[in-house]
């Protein structure tokens, strides 16, 4: 089940972005879903499948966006190769 979320923008943010509605709210998405997933509150793979976007993909959005992708703990090494 998808839901909406309606956000007010006032039309000189987007002016002053350059990004039409549908853009900037791709945008804010993409955002959210890094965010989210470098304070550990959804997986990568969550987020790849919010986004549409293969896993891959979202990792390298994450890499550049600065988010820890693998701390050196076997806790974390065990849930990633679990994930393969």
């Amino acid at each position: 089940m998808k839901r909406t979320i309606e956000i007010d923008c006032p039309p000189e943010l987007l002016i002053g972005l350059h990004l039409n509605a549908e853009r900037f709210a791709d945008y804010l998405k993409k955002q959210a879903a890094i965010s989210l997933f470098k304070e550990g509150r959804i997986s990568s793979g969550t987020a790849a499948s919010w986004l549409e976007i293969p896993r891959a993909d979202f990792l390298h959005l994450a890499w550049d966006a600065g988010a820890v992708l693998m701390e050196n703990s076997g806790d974390d090494l065990a849930r990633e190769t679990a994930l393969l």
